[in-house]
Formats: structure tokens, sequence, C-alpha cells
């Protein structure tokens, strides 16, 4: 039953009372949440310090370039080691050592070399040969080893005892693995011999290589990813420049034909819905008679060539029983709100105009877009700065027995250390980045800040967003003559009084909203390090913890969002609009539910229609299934790479245009309801809504008294003369004295 709003429960509040002075946001106001907004901008000006501090400090050059045993970057322009970009090991068996999964390094020599080895070579053969030359490309520094013995040599570690050949993985040296006869080889051989008489399998090689790339496939997708961007960056461009104008000409078509728009986007949501599922089947039915398509997923495991995937009837499956419940769910969730869709376009139609009086709201994302990506660039630089500001360590390695092996050890006086008495086979080589100073020491806490004020700001400028334009359309709403009655940029004007006077409110609810984001990834940290715990119970109580905060963080979303309305009408702080902005939800609560999340439901049907329709161009394009783009599709690794990519961005692009909507639904939807409480449609006290609106929203419960006579008494007001209207409804014309209002 629908609510009286003449009569609602006093414990969600007073309604609001007839105001004759009331004409929509407030100018007089003063700064709200002073002592939030000082902590805002001293946490801004902390962490301009954090950034400087770890510029100063960092290197990213350490994520760039590989290191050698000397803690030199290999290929590093400017450096003797310029001509030389790939990183070599000494010893690849040695990378199957646990302790490279501990810390990241394999305990074998490695240097930077200009080619990684071409051929198989052991150094006694070398010795007896010309290839002596080649050989010495690949021994440590600049030392004459043609007149040194072998034994010699490889007791002081200037050069490997074998050269195998390799191929460069992400600037690294690893053997070059075929298949021949189904046997495992590397440059045509199977096994190989070293100095020492020791026989290498091939296969061995595998658990050496695949524990020094414990990060290879990683890397290689990575590499792969980054080749398919540089060859389909224009064209992604494009499609995100596609996206834009569908969504652009979407927007236009709504503000003209919201009723018309509306019903054709739910009709073309269910039939892209529907050609999705009926695509998937045909997949799912011509692979039918095709060798391998009929194993499951688990069998084939993990891979990293996505379209393999493709490859398997169970995919098709999966893909349309997913469409198809997608389809189902949508079709009831129509038919079971058909009679709550006709109000909910009364709603958009409404706020279409709003938008057509605020036309520059249209591109008012475009800065919100601006200024996040800013506040992303500053997080990811300042935490690949901070992540690469530690000192090199070095550590002893030893192939046998020895008290300081481990430890960390100086390069410059190591030959004459104790260390290098006390074990002469010892190795004083590069770990990995760390320290001991206090900086360093405070390098996770510096992380943590990092990461807290990204979410502060980035919550900020969403923040600041939702309230200039909720400013903008509440001046729109409140103006009995539009636009007469509105500011000459409502925009500006809007975006003026949230810096000038609500930062500190901005501030104090994006704070809240932060916190809950960081409590919310400390726990997804530990339920990482907690996967291969057997207690159930610690696994519950995680999964519980992470279910109550993402439902809290939606809550206090959607209250910080009408905190926000509130706050732009009325200039209070951010608690008091927040605890009356939920009142007066709740005094509408059967209102909330069925009008304004049928809107946000409709509207969400415009963004997927928008991405689904650029998906499926994208996916016929880079596959290749367009006839006569054979000579300008790129040819790509993965070619989901720049789906997927354009799928995302259409959808931030298409949400970014759509959230206009539906902040402005929102705003109206709160102006409306308090029209409600503050008017009753008399003369008097007329709604500011149009009489075709207040129909529509009112059907269904509200009182209505008089209705026949009212329906025309606002659209009679807006044709008085001026003398007639300031003389009937002071409210919204002048500052002159009002009539006595009519107690309800």
């Amino acid at each position: 039953m629908e609510l009286d709003y003449k009569n609602p429960d006093k414990k969600y509040g007073e309604p609001k009372k007839f105001d004759p002075t009331f004409r929509g946001p407030i100018h007089n106001r003063g700064c709200t949440d002073i002592i939030c907004c000082i902590l805002f901008i001293l946490a801004i000006l902390g962490y301009f310090a954090v950034g400087i501090l770890a510029w100063s400090q960092g290197d990213p050059r350490k994520v760039i370039y590989p290191t050698d045993s000397r803690g030199q970057f290999c290929g590093q322009v400017g450096t003797p080691l310029e001509k030389k970009p790939n990183l070599f090991y000494f010893n690849i068996m040695k990378c199957a050592s646990p302790l490279v999964l501990l810390e990241l390094q394999c305990p074998t020599t490695q240097i930077c070399v200009e080619k990684c080895p071409d051929r198989f070579i052991a150094l006694m053969q070398a010795q007896k040969t010309v290839d002596m030359a080649y050989y010495k490309s690949y021994c440590v520094g600049d030392v004459d080893v043609s007149n040194m013995a072998a034994t010699e040599i490889l007791k002081d570690g200037l050069c490997p005892s074998m050269l195998l050949p390799s191929k460069p993985v992400t600037r690294r040296c690893f053997p070059a693995f075929g298949e021949k006869n189904g046997v495992l080889v590397v440059g045509n051989n199977t096994q190989f011999s070293d100095q020492q008489g020791t026989t290498i399998n091939a296969v061995d090689l595998v658990n050496g290589a695949r524990n020094a790339t414990i990060v290879k496939e990683a890397r290689q997708l990575a590499m792969k990813i980054f080749q398919d961007y540089t060859q389909s960056w224009y064209w992604i461009l494009i499609g995100l420049v596609v996206a834009m104008i569908i969504s652009l000409v979407f927007i236009v078509l709504l503000r003209f034909l919201a009723g018309v728009m509306v019903w054709v986007m739910i009709v073309m949501v269910i039939l892209l819905i529907g050609y999705g599922i009926f695509h998937c089947y045909m997949e799912y039915a011509s692979l039918k008679d095709q060798q391998g398509a009929n194993i499951t997923l688990k069998e084939l495991g993990l891979q990293t060539d996505l379209t393999v995937y493709l490859q398997i009837r169970q995919t098709w499956l999966a893909f349309m029983i997913v469409l198809c419940i997608v389809e189902v769910v949508i079709i009831l969730l129509l038919i079971f709100l058909r009679k709550r869709i006709c109000i909910a376009i009364a709603l958009i139609k409404e706020a279409s105009r709003a938008i057509g009086y605020v036309m520059s709201s249209l591109f008012y994302p475009l800065l919100t877009f601006a200024l996040l990506a800013v506040v992303i660039a500053y997080w990811a630089v300042t935490a690949i700065f901070l992540s690469t500001s530690n000192e090199a360590v070095y550590k002893v390695f030893n192939d046998t027995a020895c008290s300081y092996s481990r430890q960390t050890c100086s390069p410059e006086n190591f030959s004459t250390s104790l260390v290098k008495a006390t074990c002469p086979s010892a190795k004083c080589l590069f770990a990995f980045y760390g320290g001991e100073s206090p900086y360093h020491k405070y390098l996770i806490v510096l992380q943590f800040y990092n990461l807290f004020l990204f979410f502060w700001c980035a919550n900020f400028v969403t923040a600041l967003g939702q309230m200039t334009l909720a400013g903008a359309f509440a001046s729109y709403y409140w103006a009995f003559k539009k636009p007469d009655d509105m500011p000459a940029f409502p925009i500006f004007a809007s975006l003026g009084r949230a810096l000038r006077y609500h930062t500190g409110s901005l501030a104090f609810g994006s704070l809240i909203l932060a916190i809950i984001q960081v409590i919310r990834v400390l726990l997804e940290y530990l339920d990482h390090k907690l996967k291969g715990a057997q207690n159930r119970c610690v696994k519950f109580l995680l999964c519980c913890l992470k279910c109550c905060f993402w439902c809290l963080e939606k809550f206090i979303k959607f209250l910080n969002r009408n905190a926000y309305i509130m706050v732009a009408l009325y200039g209070k702080n951010f608690c008091t609009s927040a605890r009356d902005a939920f009142f007066l939800l709740m005094r509408n609560v059967i209102r909330v539910a069925v009008l304004d999340k049928v809107t946000d439901f409709l509207l969400f049907l415009g963004k997927l229609l928008i991405v689904g329709a650029v998906g499926i161009l994208s996916f016929f394009f880079f596959s290749g299934k367009i006839k006569g783009t054979d000579n300008v599709v790129p040819h790509l690794n993965y070619y989901w790479v720049p789906i997927l990519t354009l799928v995302v961005g259409s959808y931030l692009i298409a949400h970014g245009f759509f959230s206009v909507y539906a902040m402005c639904v929102d705003t109206l939807f709160l102006c409306f309801c308090e029209d409600l409480e503050r008017n009753d449609g008399s003369e008097e006290r007329p709604y500011f809504m149009s009489p075709k609106l207040r129909d529509i929203l009112l059907e269904g419960g509200a009182p209505t008294d008089e209705k026949g006579e009212r329906d025309g008494q606002r659209e009679e007001m807006a044709s008085r003369p001026e003398h007639l209207v300031s003389g009937g409804a002071t409210a919204v014309t002048s500052g002159s004295i009002a009539p006595e209002p009519r107690q309800t």
C-alpha cells in the first residue's frame, strides 16, 4: 500500500513544510564539515610528500630491465650494457633450486649478453677450436681466459661450463626446447655433458627453466597482449569513438523520444541476447563431429590462449546456458514490472527535459574521467616508484656446505673477505631489492597510505560529480518558469558551490567509503594468504566478512548519493543531509522500490544494449568473419584482447553518459517527494512538477483531493501575467509576502 505523504510514520521524521521562499538550492549557505576538509587537505599534502619521496628514491628501471649478478641493468641506455639487453644464466639447472621460489633469484652467475647462444659448445671443446672467441662473449667481464685451464676458469666462475641453444623470453635466455620424434630436445640434442662429466637430460632442463621463469607464462602473456595492443590500438580508439557516438545519439534520441526509445531498447536487448543464444547453439552444433571438441574444461586446464576454449563444445554450452538464464530473468522482470515501466518512462521523460535545459551535463562525465585518470596515474606511478625504491641486496651462494650461505655480502670486498677464505667456492650474487634503513622498513606503510589515498581521492572525484549534477538538476526542478528561473550556467554554479562550501562534506562521505573499500582489500589479502589453510571456521568467517562489507559498501554508496543531493539543495553538513535523505526515502519507501529502481533497471538495459552492440561488431571484425576486411584486420596473438578492451571501454563510456540520466532521475525523484510534502497543488501552494508527471507518479495510492480541479492549475498559473503569478504564488516569483498557506 502506498504511504500517505501527509500522515507519514513519525519515526522517520517530520515531512517538509510549505516555505514560500524556497526556490531550489539555497544560495546563502556556509561551509560544512570543516574539520574533515582540513584533514583531507593535510592528507593530500602528505600524499604529495609520499610521491616526492618515492620519485626521489625509486628507480623504475628495476621493473623494465633484467638485472645481472652485480645488480646492473641489462640494456640500459647510456651504460656499457646498452647493447647487451639479454640476461644469460651460467647454469640453468641451478634455477631448479627451491631457493628460486623463496628468493626469486637463481643461485648462479648471471651476465648481460648481446645475443643468446645459438649452439651447443662445452668449454673444453671451445678451447680446442676456433669457437673460443665466441665462447668468451659469455664469460664474466674482460678477463682473458684463452690461456687459462678449464678447471681454473670453472673454479673462479669466470665462464659457464657449456653453452646451450637458447631463445630470449622477456629478455632472459632460456633453452630453446623443441620436439623430435616425440622426444624433447634442445638444439637436436637430448643429453649434454659438462666439464665434470655430469650428464644433463633435456627433460631435466625443463624444471630449471620452469623455476627460473616463475612468472614466465604471465610475462609471455603480457608481452603478447602488449604486442596486440600495438597492432590494434587505432582500431580500439575507433571502436571507443563509435561507442561514444552511439551513446550520445542514444541519449539525444532519448531526450526527444523517451517513450519510443525505452521500448525499442527493451526489444533490442531481448533480440540481442536471443541472437547470442542462437549463435552459441550454432557453434555448439558445428563442433559436434570435430575431434577433441568433446573434452571438458576441467580436462583442458588453464590455458593462456583463450581461443583454445572456443574450440570446445562445453564452452559454447556454458555461454548458451548463461545467456538463456539472463534472457529469462529479463523477460520475467519486464512481465512483473510492466505496469511500473510506464511510470518509469514518465520519470525518464522528465529527466530528458531536464537534460535538455542543462545540455552541458552530458559533457561533465568527461571532466570526471579526466580527474579519475589523473588519480589513477598518480597512484600507479607512485606505487611503482615505491616498489622500486629498495637497495640492491647481495647474498652468499655456495654449492657446498658453508656456514655463511644465504647471508648478505658486499661484492666490492668479497674476494678478500673471511667468507671467501672460509668457503673458497662461494659467490656474492645479487639476490633482490630490499634494505635495512628506516625508510625501507616503513615502505609497506607508505604503500598502504598510497592505496588508501587512491580510494579517498577517487571517491571524492565521483562525489564531486554527483553533487554538481544534483545541484544543476535541482535548479531545474524548483524553477517555476523554465528556463527563466534557472541560473545561466547551472553546472558551473553547482560546481562552484560544491567546491567552495562542501569540500568537507564530499571528503567526509568519500572517507567513509574509502575505509570500507580498504577493509575489503585487506580481507581479500587475508583470504589469499590463508587459501591453503585447512581451518574451515576461518574460511567461513572470512567469507561472511567479505559478504557483509560488500553489502555495506553498496548501502553506503546509495546513502552517500542521496546525501549529496540534499547537501546540494540545502547546504547542510553531511550527517544531517544523510539523515534527511534517508528519512525522506523511508517516508516514500514504496515509491523508491517501484519507481526509482525500475528506472535504474531500464537505464541498465540501455548500457547493456550499447555494450552488446559494440561487442558483437568487434567480435565479427577482429575474428575476420566480416567479408572484405581481411586486408585491414590486424594479425593478433589473441583477438579477444581488443574485444574485451572495447567491451569494458564501451561500458565505461555508456555508464558515463547514462550516469547523468541516473543522477538526474535520483535528484528529480527526491525533489518530487519533497514537492509532495511541501505543496498540495492549490493556487497558493502549487506543485512544481508538471501535471502529466504528477498524474502518473501519483497513480496508485497517494491521496489527491479535488484531482479534476487541480490538474490544470499549474499550467494555468504558468500562463498568467507576472503580477498575477506573484500575487498568487509568491514562493516561485518574488520575495513579496505570500498569502497564508492552507493547512493540511
